[in-house]
């Protein structure tokens, strides 16, 4: 009876969480860069009387080169994760074939910190003592914390993280490709970039559990203060 209602109420509560974590923190390195960094490159151009042809010109590169090196810096980032897994993994076996009353004793310890008794954890223990690959992933999990990395995890954060970053790139660049004069191409540019800060940061926001609104408002303040400086910057060079 209670195996039955207990199944009764899982059915009931169906637990929606967002599960794509890893793609979506890719995806807000890529775009908040891409949206940030070519804006103020092009705000700033703008402010040293440059052509929309050679700010375009020199945004495109700027987008091609940072989606590059963002890409590669999002490779290393999940390589080095896989790395640091696997040696932790080895540790861990090496530990569990020299020192395996040790690693027991570490065990019950941390199913104690659950609040288990024991005469409870007790049967545990010997179970994982008679499965290494068991006791192995049990270690991993619960005394260090780590989860076996997907093996292309490295190549498809290369990947997010570059595609978002040359989506991003654009925004602000459109502009400068339909407006032949820069002082209007910049205020396209701006009002452009601004508009599209505001829907990612609310929609980094929403994916992320934080405010949206708040979010909205942070991700397009922190995009204007930075073409802001680059453009008064370049007014100062300039004069």
């Amino acid at each position: 009876m209670a195996r039955e209602l207990n199944t009764s109420l899982l059915n009931q509560h169906k637990e929606k969480h967002f599960t794509a974590g890893e793609i979506v923190r890719d995806i807000i390195i890529g775009v908040s860069d891409g949206l940030t960094v070519p804006f103020a490159l092009a705000a700033g151009l703008s402010g040293a009387n440059a052509s929309s042809a050679i700010i375009l010109t020199a945004g495109i590169a700027e987008v091609a080169a940072g989606a590059i090196s963002m890409g590669l810096g999002g490779y290393l980032a999940a390589k080095s994760e896989a790395d640091h897994y696997v040696r932790e993994l080895k540790r861990e076996q090496e530990e569990i074939i020299a020192v395996p009353d040790t690693e027991a004793a570490e065990v019950a310890e941390i199913l104690s910190e659950y609040g288990i008794q024991p005469h409870e954890y007790t049967p545990v223990v010997n179970a994982l003592r008679k499965n290494p690959q068991a006791w192995l992933d049990f270690m991993m999990k619960f005394e260090l914390g780590l989860e076996k990395p997907d093996p292309k995890r490295a190549l498809h954060s290369a990947l997010t993280i570059a595609i978002a970053y040359i989506i991003g790139g654009l925004v602000p660049l459109a502009p400068y490709m339909f407006i032949p004069v820069a002082k209007q191409a910049v205020l396209a540019s701006v009002a452009l970039t601004i508009m599209a800060l505001l829907i990612f940061g609310y929609a980094k926001g929403y994916f992320t559990g934080s405010k949206p609104i708040r979010s909205a408002l942070q991700t397009a303040l922190i995009g204007a203060i930075a073409s802001a400086a680059a453009f008064g910057m370049a007014k100062a060079v300039q004069a």
